[in-house]
């Protein structure tokens, strides 16, 4: 496993759990608005930390945490992520996947093989926008469907999320996509906010008035919606 991070501890990214945080390199998105370049852009491998030394500070921290997050950059692009999801599990954490939604067979494969407890999924855009979101010309919506279609089947309990920016994304396109996840348990739209290493430019937040229409034109169509 590729991992650049390790944040000890959030209350926040897994709910109800007392969790850490995994970052994984690597991404095959070049979303402009991605907080995380050096997981993306320009990946540093002399910077990786060791698995071995990572799953050390986990077997100290038994009792204190719940669960693990595993995110990214894109953690299904990882060629060893079932073998490290399968020693969390062993060790009795919790998981938590984050992921784009690229991948479903991957996904598919660790939902059914129960090494995830929780899956977090990226809604880039409304299905028209999202090669441009995502920052690629040729781009297949193909995977995402599958990956939506997965998860409202109900096999693991799930979330989406949208990162939204004012040069993207409008109610109006917050609305496909409330159409387009219907009978989702829960979705957060997640206010852009610049790092300071960021994979594009010329970004910025949606005003407070922006996010309000967003989320009533979610919540109009049926969708518990949070801002973030």
């Amino acid at each position: 496993m590729r991992i650049q991070g390790f944040q000890k501890l959030t209350l926040l990214d897994f709910p109800g759990k007392v969790a850490c945080i995994l970052f994984t390199e690597g991404c095959n998105f070049r979303c402009p608005f991605c907080h995380n370049a050096a997981l993306v852009s320009h990946v540093d491998p002399s910077a990786r930390l060791q698995e071995e030394e990572i799953l050390r500070q986990l077997e100290k921290r038994k009792g204190i945490l719940d669960g693990v997050c595993i995110t990214g950059g894109e953690p299904l692009l990882q060629s060893g992520l079932e073998e490290l999801l399968c020693k969390l599990k062993a060790m009795g954490f919790s998981v938590k996947l984050d992921t784009n939604g690229s991948f479903p067979e991957r996904l598919k494969a660790i939902v059914e093989a129960g090494l995830v407890d929780y899956v977090a999924m990226d809604i880039k855009n409304s299905r028209e926008k999202y090669a441009q979101t995502v920052g690629l010309h040729s781009f297949s919506i193909d995977p995402i469907e599958e990956s939506v279609a997965f998860l409202l089947a109900g096999k693991v309990p799930f979330e989406f999320r949208t990162t939204v920016t004012q040069e993207l994304h409008t109610p109006e396109d917050i609305a496909a996509i409330a159409d387009w996840i219907r009978g989702a348990p829960a979705y957060y739209i997640q206010n852009f906010v610049d790092s300071g290493d960021l994979v594009g430019q010329g970004m910025h937040p949606v005003s407070a008035e922006g996010l309000t229409a967003m989320q009533a034109e979610a919540e109009a169509r049926g969708i518990p919606t949070r801002v973030r």
